[in-house]
């Protein structure tokens, strides 16, 4: 376990240190990005957190408590930028559609590692991660949050499954990339601008149904609107508590048996878009 948590961060490192030659090599591009990046990530939850203001609240939430969900959004979709958006380590689907889990099968290294480390933006990626702790902290001491070791450590339990959910749900569309490469290359990216589009909007002022169709089959109320509730203390239903680690942990569950039966399929047909020169048709 030992030998493997170091193997581990010695390939964080190495990918932290490529992130920083981009930096080095190419400071004003760099920049530009990051900067865009950042303007998007606060502009993403403007109009909602405007609509609070104008209105008082959104979906029996008041401005203060739809700020935090918003910076609970920001920095759950910022964490799986920073860990997940390089090489497409998320966006899984275009890798398996353009042939290109042939590089990762002939590695010396365990593909979930490869999928694992490859993705980790520390320089590059982190701006939507740092803007949305900056939100949510800024929420929290406008709500008056006690902050305690066990509401800390729910937080990160819940940013952890909203981060789960968003990497499991697109590991789930990736099935379909396996057998259909041409048609399905950026199905990942379709369920996730699904989940990022409805993930930042307050639920409460839909029926009991649809919220439980978003929270469940179709979970983009899991990236904050539910686990924001449970964490106000505002449980919208019965059960929420226990339900939201259950579903994060089942979407995670049933990405990795996706992605598992979809690599049969590759060993047994490979890809029918990759050839010998090294190009996808």
């Amino acid at each position: 376990m030992a030998a493997r948590l170091k193997k581990l961060a010695r390939l964080f490192a190495l990918y932290a240190r490529m992130d920083a030659q981009w930096f080095a090599q190419d400071t004003a591009l760099c920049l530009v990005c990051v900067l865009s990046e950042t303007l998007s990530s606060i502009a993403s939850v403007t109009a909602v957190f405007l609509l609070a203001v104008r209105f008082g609240g959104v979906g029996s939430m008041n401005q203060d408590e739809v700020l935090f969900m918003l910076g609970f959004y920001t920095l759950s979709t910022g964490l799986y930028n920073l860990f997940f958006n390089g090489n497409n380590t998320g966006e899984i689907s275009r890798r398996i559609g353009r042939g290109q889990l042939d590089h990762c099968l002939i590695q010396p290294l365990p593909l979930w590692v490869q999928l694992l480390t490859e993705g980790f933006l520390p320089i590059s990626g982190c701006q939507g991660a740092l803007c949305g702790a900056i939100i949510t902290a800024v929420a929290a001491g406008r709500l008056r949050l006690a902050v305690t070791l066990p509401s800390l450590l729910l937080f990160l339990l819940f940013l952890l499954a909203s981060v789960g959910v968003q990497v499991g749900m697109r590991y789930v569309a990736s099935l379909s990339a396996f057998t259909h490469p041409v048609g399905s290359e950026e199905i990942s990216s379709v369920m996730g601008n699904f989940l990022t589009s409805i993930g930042y909007y307050p639920l409460g002022g839909l029926p009991h149904w649809a919220q439980g169709l978003l929270v469940t089959v179709l979970p983009a109320g899991c990236l904050s609107w539910l686990p924001s509730m449970l964490l106000l203390g505002k449980s919208p239903f019965s059960g929420a508590m226990a339900l939201y680690p259950l579903v994060a942990v089942l979407v995670c569950g049933a990405g990795a048996l996706s992605f598992k039966k979809g690599l049969k399929v590759y060993e047994k047909y490979g890809s029918q878009r990759y050839k010998a020169m090294g190009h996808r048709s």
